[in-house]
């Protein structure tokens, strides 16, 4: 990086900084935890506003699709600012980070022209229609089908563990749309109104007490051609786009700073104890999260240097925070016990969803280390 992009990226810092301490509502900071679940909905919907107004919506997008025409860099270090900024997730991660680019990549100018806006403004949610109950890592054995009508689909099946479904507007959906054609290439990606006859939506309660996801039926519903993402049979490709940002810098720095939080506390519990030392090496891990984040960035000009050095980071910050939380439970004071129970519950499925450990394992191995299969 040249000595001119990283005093544009402190500047850019400090501007991002600066509007992060007047823009973050007082009452989300300090009272988060008494909002009703209306009220932290209402507060999620204005802060995706707040961050298109702000100049802080889609910063790495280009500028010709509605984008702040930024870099990487600059994306990577507003989401660590945010969190240590105690700033409010919104609706649009799904769309802004997932959808958004795979558009750019593989869709039309209609579909660009019709669905960017929205994302980027907040006011067009999206939820990821890929895992089913029979198919979470294997991506490729879904069921869900989307036989032809005319001009279009009609979708029937089930997707499960699906953030955001009961706000969303669209779903970035993966189905299966011709069962004779052979594996990988019998796939379509279609991008699904969720507000349309035919779809139910069933929260889940999770094991934490919370409900992040929700399980989806689908029932006869209809995607028309002009809503297919790619052509048709395409949808493994285009599904290999979404899982790459999915797994990639961006999530992994905004991990790490949720994880820098419950490791100064587990420090503060291990201090001149018989864990103290476990306790730091957990914190050395954790750093090597934040430097590997910070060297995929560096390397984003290259493709396939910068796939590899992003491929590690699922693996690496889902199993590290799943160690912390279990130390956490065996050290935790009285008064702290309950945060370190809910966290615990939370990271058991922190190696699972975005893919499993064991298929990231798999990915390393084959396309970064060039092992055989």
């Amino acid at each position: 990086m040249t000595l001119s992009r990283r005093t544009d990226l402190a500047l850019f810092r400090q501007d991002a900084e600066q509007w992060l301490r007047e823009s973050v509502p007082e009452r989300w900071r300090t009272e988060r935890g008494a909002l009703s679940e209306e009220e932290t909905t209402q507060v999620k919907r204005d802060w995706d506003r707040q961050l298109f107004e702000g100049g802080f919506a889609g910063l790495s997008l280009p500028a010709e699709h509605g984008g702040q025409g930024l870099g990487l860099a600059e994306e990577v270090a507003f989401h660590e600012l945010a969190a240590r900024a105690h700033a409010p997730e919104g609706f649009g991660r799904i769309g802004k980070i997932l959808t958004a680019p795979t558009l750019i990549a593989h869709g039309t100018e209609d579909q660009r022209a019709r669905f960017l806006p929205g994302i980027l403004s907040g006011e067009q949610i999206w939820c990821q229609g890929f895992s089913e109950p029979g198919a979470g890592s294997d991506l490729a054995s879904v069921s869900t089908t989307a036989r032809r009508d005319g001009n279009g689909y009609r979708v029937t099946g089930q997707k499960v563990w699906t953030s955001f479904a009961n706000v969303a507007d669209r779903s970035l959906l993966i189905a299966r749309t011709n069962p004779d054609a052979p594996r990988y290439r019998n796939l379509s990606m279609l991008l699904l109104d969720m507000r349309q006859p035919g779809v139910v939506v069933r929260p889940i309660k999770q094991i934490s007490g919370t409900s992040h996801f929700a399980e989806v039926f689908f029932e006869d519903v209809w995607v028309g051609d002009e809503d297919r993402l790619g052509a048709d049979g395409e949808g493994w490709k285009v599904a290999m786009t979404v899982l790459q940002n999915e797994r990639g810098a961006v999530e992994g720095i905004t991990r790490y700073v949720e994880m820098r939080g419950d490791m100064d506390l587990l420090l503060r519990h291990c201090a001149d104890t018989a864990y103290e030392r476990e306790a730091a090496d957990l914190d050395v891990r954790l750093e090597l999260v934040r430097w590997q984040v910070a060297k995929a960035v560096e390397l984003e000009p290259d493709p396939v240097a910068f796939a590899r050095a992003s491929s590690v980071l699922k693996v690496t910050w889902s199993e590290l925070w799943q160690e912390m939380t279990q130390l956490g439970l065996r050290v935790a004071p009285p008064e702290h016990r309950a945060h370190w129970r809910h966290q615990y519950l939370e990271t058991r499925a922190s190696s699972i969803y975005s893919g499993s450990s064991e298929i990231q394992r798999n990915i390393i191995a084959e396309r970064v280390l060039g092992l055989p299969k």
